[in-house]
């Protein structure tokens, strides 16, 4: 775990601001790190990623809230700050499709994803193999329309236990309510198909084959009440060739799948991503 600070900023444009934020942090002995920002000029907005070594830093979490509150008011600063001195607590919902949940967990365990996989959550059995290989409390929660709002009461109940920072829905074939989200703003990652909505049927590779497209994608993102609509973090893509059989369709875009959730769960974890205006910045 690293002992640092990751501070993001959004605001208007304004000559000096980036210095001005530097003198600040070096003034209670930052010692930056990584320093990244762009600016949107379609918007005029400033975005800024920055990171400092807590080593001789002064301000403890708290108090720097206090005192870069009061400063970012003159700047008209939106902004969020990370401390990063405990290892973020992840869950992660799956289905039937056990390819994206394989992958984060094999990283996981390699120490890619600084990260603790607390639990998995599943409407089905599947998993549950793989749970036990990786030592990740499994639990088992079927769902119908009829028993929705109890069921996720359930996983609720159990992600508040588990003191869960981060959902990854990594191929869960479900639909969240909207209540369910605003518990956790930002905070929950889908992967989908890049070609939805032309085709939304529950097996959309074998739609996509039929009608012969020849790019397939994938499309990582934020869960947001507005279904599939939340703020891109990643997507890949690759051509389907005229040799291509329906079996190599679905192989290709379950790799890119496996691709474009793990890296938007990485740049999560790095708190390299900033939201704004429905769009996701991630910062290198």
């Amino acid at each position: 775990m690293k002992n640092t600070a990751v501070l993001r900023i959004s605001c208007p444009y304004r000559k000096g601001t980036g210095t001005a934020i530097s003198d600040f942090l070096c003034e209670y002995g930052a010692n930056i790190i990584d320093w990244d920002e762009h600016l949107d000029n379609a918007l005029d907005l400033l975005l800024l990623r920055v990171e400092w070594s807590l080593e001789d830093f002064v301000l403890n979490e708290a108090c720097f809230r206090r005192k870069f509150g009061t400063f970012a008011l003159r700047f008209s600063l939106s902004w969020e700050v990370e401390y990063c001195t405990k290892t973020p607590a992840v869950a992660v919902f799956v289905s039937h499709h056990l390819h994206c949940l394989l992958d984060l967990l094999h990283r996981y365990q390699t120490g890619e994803l600084d990260c603790d996989i607390g639990l998995i959550i599943s409407n089905h059995q599947s998993a549950t193999l793989l749970a036990e290989y990786y030592s990740v409390p499994f639990y088992y929660l079927p769902v119908t329309p009829q028993i929705r709002a109890q069921v996720e009461a359930e996983e609720l109940e159990l992600l508040a236990r588990h003191s869960v920072d981060l959902i990854v829905l990594a191929r869960y074939l479900q639909v969240i309510s909207a209540g369910f989200v605003a518990k956790y703003p930002l905070k929950i990652i889908n992967v989908r198909q890049s070609f939805l909505s032309g085709f939304p049927a529950v097996e959309p590779y074998h739609e996509a084959f039929t009608h012969g497209v020849k790019l397939l994608g994938s499309t990582g993102h934020y869960v947001t009440p507005s279904v599939d609509e939340g703020p891109i973090i990643e997507q890949e893509v690759t051509r389907i060739t005229y040799s291509d059989q329906l079996d190599d369709v679905i192989q290709k875009g379950r790799d890119l799948e496996r691709i474009v959730l793990s890296r938007a769960v990485r740049w999560h974890l790095d708190h390299r991503i900033l939201c704004y205006a429905n769009k996701a910045v991630v910062f290198a």
